[in-house]
């Protein structure tokens, strides 16, 4: 039996990956979701590449990937970061994200390949932090920051590509484990707002990993208090991470 809010207890780690993760940075910071709130997010170099399944422990455990490394928040009096993933073969297709993945298939075309580093993508993810406030007054991302983030990988990772008429209008990072998708950054052209792109990208992963049988795609963290992040959301069945339980949500708050 599955209620509205079903507590998944994650329990003992089994032969758990995180014994094979060095800490190599582990210093309160900034939080870059909350505004006056410290953050902890000890950084964790994996020894060798991960396997799929290895990542896909490390997803259930609250693990994020960026670059070569691995984090999950660890913040002292807080708890507003909610690891979030989608459950595939419960995902409802509502009218209106329908609507969203129809017209993008029908007007876009799309593409998975290896995650790229180029002048064009650097452009536009410069151009998608500055429109959505996300760059805080920072200097624009240049080539080696944007493959450290974007391209470097511990494990398999791929790239959803997005173009209208020949033009890139958005690039989706995508880490692939043996039963999960990780979607570990998207970044697109404001100027195709219509075509609500964010949402667009995850639903090209859901459809992807329906395909392929996969259990759950990762939407990376919920907070609620969170604009860029609160949206997730919406996409239902999904299970949230809250105090080392995974919650299942059947329906999106009013």
């Amino acid at each position: 039996m599955r209620p509205a809010e079903f507590r998944e207890d994650l329990g003992e780690p089994r032969s758990s990956p995180e014994s094979r993760l060095i800490v190599i940075h582990d210093q309160p910071q900034e939080c870059p979701y909350l505004d006056d709130v410290l953050a902890r997010m000890p950084l964790r170099l994996p020894i060798g590449k991960l396997d799929s399944q290895s990542l896909d422990r490390l997803l259930e455990l609250g693990y994020r990937r960026t670059g070569d490394f691995v984090y999950r928040t660890q913040c002292p009096g807080c708890q507003a970061c909610e690891p979030t993933r989608v459950i595939v073969d419960q995902f409802v297709w509502s009218k209106s994200l329908k609507r969203v993945l129809q017209r993008g298939d029908n007007e876009l075309t799309y593409s998975f390949g290896p995650a790229t580093s180029d002048d064009e993508r650097i452009e536009l993810f410069n151009r998608h932090r500055r429109a959505r406030s996300l760059d805080r007054g920072d200097d624009a991302v240049d080539e080696a920051s944007y493959r450290a983030f974007m391209v470097d990988s511990c494990c398999e990772t791929t790239e959803l590509s997005v173009r209208h008429d020949g033009r890139l209008i958005a690039v989706a990072v995508i880490d692939v484990s043996a039963q999960s998708l990780s979607a570990v950054y998207t970044h697109f052209d404001p100027d195709y707002s219509k075509y609500s792109l964010g949402t667009y990208a995850i639903l090209r992963q859901i459809a992807w990993a329906q395909q392929t049988r996969r259990q759950y795609v990762y939407l990376g963290m919920y907070v609620q208090e969170n604009s860029h992040l609160n949206y997730k959301s919406r996409f239902v069945t999904q299970q949230r991470l809250i105090r080392g339980q995974w919650v299942t949500f059947k329906s999106p708050p009013r």
